[in-house]
């Protein structure tokens, strides 16, 4: 007969075992809890629907009091987990779900739901549920049981966890952020201050003290602490550095109210320590110079713009940074490559603790030339216990430090350059020069920078191309998402370029451009964020693939390139039409019956088709065709604002919306000095693309494409329109449509038995679609 005590006895003996419990670090309780909070939430839990629910175990961490354990047993395997889901008295996961979805309105819940009486034959199912969210994800291996102390570390360690305490360090970002503005500290003085801070609370003796002392002594006590503590540190510029605290000092606020300081003090080690104590070398104070910059009257603060973790970590991943690496940023901002990369390394050395010591002292190199971002990044790296004596102040061009540096042999390079602004500032490829210059033969060096620069096909942007190329292998380029410096309030459109120090760029040889435009990341109220948990899966994609140096349609290709070419992936991956569906087409219908409906061209509209015929894509049977070769393309000619008289004649110009129709000119006014268009396709500069059945004029930043040696009639215009809109991901603000660029590419079309493009097809195919009948 089965006993569901067995199965209990089982789980509790495998907490009876744990050193936590032994060390009296957990609470274990069974059927009910003392717990106040949990006894109320648990009121209504039954799983019966009626009273209060009772798990098997409740578990409680004393040093963690936000996270608890709770779980559900069975006697039999039989009863684990039911197909419906909510079959909460009988089976065990459906049970310990639903106590989860009682609990995590005050705690994060790891939900474990173990069936069977047989050790060797259980089924264990473990969730975990974060605080405030109705969804319970799968953690840990099936069927296995571990002890307390490895699911707290799992807990802890989780990607979604780690993504809700940062989402909750940001919304503190901008609360400390408005009270420190409240208080008058400058945007440029507030990461400084809480790096002083948390230099400080390294501290015991301030620890201990700060509490209770009135705001002058308090200030002293923290400008003497940050003093004692880096006057330890091995740097030529220490003294420069701890007199950039002063202000602390002399403020009039922190200085004299009372309560001021110490309550930031006090959130500031509530809020920012303890993320930074759970998640190790993490460039927490690089994203609190990020919010507290990002409305600054001064434009980027102090003038550089912060590469997102996410990107700095996905360096060390490109460059397989280990623990024999010696790391180079020679436009160091406030540390972030260089934390992410030490954060690798120290991982990668396994607790020795020697071979930690050594990469902090000796195997991570950064050179800043401002002097507050300077004093910032030799703080930040401080706090991390890590590389601060080898954070060198200066031009990274100096000849003096590339001496000082190049004895390091540094063999990884990793900048984000300040990224140029006036015609006197140095190009960001002079520091890509610089940084690849500094490394050891067949080192990688990776830069993030502006797309501009790889895009470059004239001027000193060509020249620098050549540089490169003559002295050192482009190993890859990767297109990055186009808002993924939205958190630091800059649009700039960017690329990731991987070069091979050293190495002349052989003859023929091919390199890998990569379309990593999407990260996963959304835009929130907090700013970009991974709020659905993508990255990971993306990121393990984007780097499975760059190392086995796969070609994929609409992902990647291999491409021989010279310095005069586009370095970037837009101007050569073959497109994807393969999820091509009747979705997008009807699409295009429809937004065109809208526009018609809207400027009157229409007075109804009926669902009706104009054939009832159902005709399949057939997608593997397209073939591939030059735009140029189908069509002669005219640009438009410029009309501004000023000059543009009121009329009845649609002027289309670079917009996603209203079929491309901005305004209605005056016919009379311009048809004599402007070209005039009827039943035209048109692509913008950002590869928008529209039919107009009407008479139109186009301003320069529009393309129309007339057919060569055929008539197109309205439906086989509207079915290029859905195919050529494919093409839309090759184009942006940073890189635009070109007639140069719209010579290369190629759409995807149906074919007739002679291997031309089928027209009757493409015709019938828009007349078989609901809506048809409209056009």
């Amino acid at each position: 007969m089965v006993n569901e005590r067995i199965t209990e006895d089982l789980f509790r003996d495998n907490i009876k075992k744990d050193e936590l419990y032994k060390k009296g670090k957990i609470i274990s309780e069974e059927q009910a809890s003392k717990n106040i909070k949990i006894e109320k939430l648990l009121k209504n839990a039954s799983k019966s629907g009626n009273g209060c629910g009772k798990p098997e175990f409740i578990i409680q961490f004393k040093e963690n009091s936000d996270f608890i354990i709770v779980v559900e047993c069975k006697p039999k395997i039989q009863l684990h987990k039911s197909k419906e889901g909510n079959k909460y008295k009988d089976y065990a996961v459906d049970g310990v779900l639903l106590y989860s979805s009682f609990l995590s309105k005050e705690y994060d819940v790891l939900s474990i739901a173990m069936s069977g009486e047989d050790k060797d034959n259980l089924r264990i199912s473990h969730y975990l549920q974060l605080k405030g969210t109705k969804e319970a994800h799968q953690i840990f291996e099936e069927d296995k049981l571990f002890i307390v102390g490895n699911y707290l570390d799992g807990y802890k360690k989780d990607e979604r966890k780690f993504n809700q305490d940062y989402q909750e360090l940001l919304r503190y970002s901008k609360i400390l952020n408005d009270k420190l503005h409240s208080i008058k500290i400058p945007e440029s003085q507030r990461s400084l201050l809480i790096s002083g801070i948390l230099i400080a609370l390294k501290d015991k003796a301030f620890c201990n003290a700060y509490k209770f002392q009135k705001p002058k002594e308090l200030s002293e006590n923290l400008i003497n602490t940050i003093k004692n503590k880096l006057t330890d540190v091995q740097n030529e510029h220490i003294t420069e550095i701890i007199t950039t605290y002063s202000f602390i000092k002399t403020h009039t606020i922190i200085s004299k109210e009372e309560n001021r300081l110490r309550e930031i003090i006090t959130e500031i080690d509530e809020k920012i320590n303890n993320f930074m104590r759970t998640y190790q070398y993490y460039d927490v104070l690089g994203q609190f110079y990020i919010e507290f910059l990002r409305y600054a009257n001064n434009d980027k603060g102090l003038g550089i713009v912060l590469t997102p973790p996410h990107i700095t970590e996905l360096f060390s991943e490109i460059a397989n940074v280990n623990k024999e690496s010696i790391v180079l940023d020679n436009c160091a901002g406030t540390g972030g490559f260089l934390i992410s990369a030490m954060r690798k390394m120290i991982k990668d050395a396994k607790g020795d603790s020697d071979k930690e010591e050594r990469i902090k002292d000796k195997q991570l190199i950064g050179i800043e030339f401002q002097h507050d971002i300077f004093a910032l990044v030799c703080s930040n790296m401080y706090i991390h216990g890590d590389g601060r004596s080898n954070l060198i102040k200066g031009s990274c061009f100096d000849d003096r430090i590339i001496k000082q540096v190049k004895e390091f042999k540094p063999n990884a390079g990793f900048l984000n350059p300040p990224y140029k602004s006036t015609k006197t500032d140095k190009e960001e490829l002079e520091f890509v020069l610089n940084n690849l210059n500094i490394l050891q033969k067949c080192s990688l060096c990776i830069a993030i920078i502006p797309m501009s620069c790889a895009l470059a096909q004239s001027g000193i942007g060509l020249t620098l191309k050549e540089r490169l190329l003559k002295e050192h292998t482009l190993e890859a380029v990767f297109s990055m998402p186009k808002e993924l410096f939205h958190n630091s309030n800059v649009g700039v459109n960017t690329c990731v370029i991987v070069f091979k120090a050293k190495e002349k760029h052989p003859i023929n040889y091919k390199t890998y451009f990569g379309y990593w435009k999407d990260d996963g990341f959304i835009k929130r109220k907090q700013g970009r964020e991974d709020y659905n948990n993508k990255w990971n899966e993306i990121k393990s994609y984007w780097l499975i693939n760059h190392r086995n140096k796969e070609e994929i349609v609409g992902h990647s290709v291999k491409k021989v390139v010279s310095a005069k070419d586009e370095w970037c992936v837009e101007a050569y991956m073959k497109t994807d039409y393969s999820d091509l569906t009747k979705d997008d087409f009807e699409k295009t219908l429809k937004e065109c019956i809208i526009y018609s409906l809207r400027s009157g061209l229409i007075k109804n509209v009926s669902e009706k088709s104009i054939n009832d015929n159902l005709l399949n894509l057939n997608i593997n049977n397209w073939k591939n065709f030059k735009i140029v070769d189908l069509f002669d393309i005219k640009k438009g000619e410029r009309i501004v604002k000023e000059e543009r008289i009121d009329g009845n004649i649609p002027l289309i110009t670079a917009t996603s919306e209203n079929n491309g129709v901005v305004t209605y000119i005056s016919y009379d006014e311009f048809k004599e000095s402007k070209k005039i268009f009827q039943g035209k396709l048109t692509i913008d500069m950002f590869f928008n693309v529209f039919y107009h059945d009407y008479e139109y004029f186009s301003d320069d930043n529009v393309h129309t494409l007339i057919p060569k040696n055929i008539s197109l009639n309205r439906y086989v215009c509207l079915f290029f329109v859905t195919v050529l809109r494919r093409l839309q991901y090759k184009y942006d603000f940073g890189r635009q449509v070109r007639l140069q660029r719209l010579y290369l590419d190629e759409i995807k079309l149906p074919v007739d038995k002679a291997g031309n493009p089928d027209w009757q097809f493409m015709e019938n195919y828009i007349k078989s679609l609901p809506y048809s009948s409209n056009i």
